[in-house]
């Protein structure tokens, strides 16, 4: 399943990933803004895990949830976003996929600018779950291979409750982040 991100060149092959041809995607709905990647920002999806579930399955309606307008578990309406909104998914088995171009700036129910950002998710609602090993395993492998490729240092990694008024990335991966980091920063970061 080896596989290089969209945006990354193949000289920056980064770790194994279920690419959007491999998992069906569609192509974006509406037109998106360009960005130049310059700092990460880390998500859960705040929905229980399913690691029975397919990767591909679980990309695929992502996609159709984010190109519809939907009512989200606050009660606001989401508005129909082009693709998915994060740039890569990292499921419950550690599993990698590709999501929305690393070029476009992601989408987002926050107040904040999410130009420059790549976005990453984790699949799991971690105000009540673990992420699990294989998942933290695979984010520090795709991390690593996007802070080599786009120059970020390990001051540009960041959760989404860092720059939004919001409780994502959860409790619990929250509370892993300041290790996370410090262990870029220590291995070489």
């Amino acid at each position: 399943m080896a596989a290089v991100a969209q945006g990354l060149p193949a000289q920056a092959a980064g770790p194994d990933m279920l690419t959007r041809a491999q998992w069906g995607a569609k192509a974006p709905i509406a037109k998106m803004r360009r960005q130049t990647p310059s700092r990460i920002l880390i998500h859960h999806t705040a929905s229980r895990q399913k690691p029975g579930t397919s990767l591909s399955a679980k990309m695929a309606s992502l996609q159709r949830f984010s190109q519809s307008r939907e009512k989200l578990s606050d009660g606001r309406m989401k508005p129909a976003w082009p693709d998915v909104p994060y740039h890569f998914y990292i499921g419950a088995n550690g599993g990698i996929a590709e999501g929305r171009d690393i070029s476009a700036v992601g989408d987002t129910n926050t107040g904040y600018n999410p130009a420059g950002y790549i976005q990453i998710v984790l699949e799991g609602n971690f105000e009540s779950e673990q992420p699990s090993p294989a998942q933290m395993a695979a984010l520090d492998r795709l991390v690593r291979s996007l802070m080599t490729q786009y120059g970020i240092a390990p001051s540009g990694i960041g959760s989404h409750r860092q720059v939004a008024q919001t409780a994502c990335p959860g409790k619990n991966l929250e509370a892993l982040m300041p290790d996370f980091v410090a262990s870029l920063q220590a291995k070489g970061g």
